[in-house]
């Protein structure tokens, strides 16, 4: 895994995270985008620098690389 690889895992990990936080509560789900606007920046960039924006399959492999215990379903 090369460090790009890493940091994009890293900020995929990051977005899930906060994805997970603002949506937990439906209340406060339609204000949800102004928490995820910023991970999902981050996210979209570093994909962008490791090469792996549109190659999924790839992107899982390395987040479960990084974070084994995080369940990640691979595109067929």
């Amino acid at each position: 895994m090369t460090e790009l690889e890493l940091v994009a895992a890293q900020a995929y990990i990051r977005l899930l995270q906060t994805a997970r936080a603002a949506l937990e509560d439906p209340r406060s789900a339609p204000m949800a985008i102004t928490v995820l606007t910023p991970p999902m920046a981050e996210a979209d960039q570093a994909l962008a620098a490791a090469g792996l924006a549109g190659n999924e399959r790839r992107l899982f492999e390395l987040v479960h690389q990084v974070c084994p215990r995080l369940p990640v379903d691979t595109p067929a």
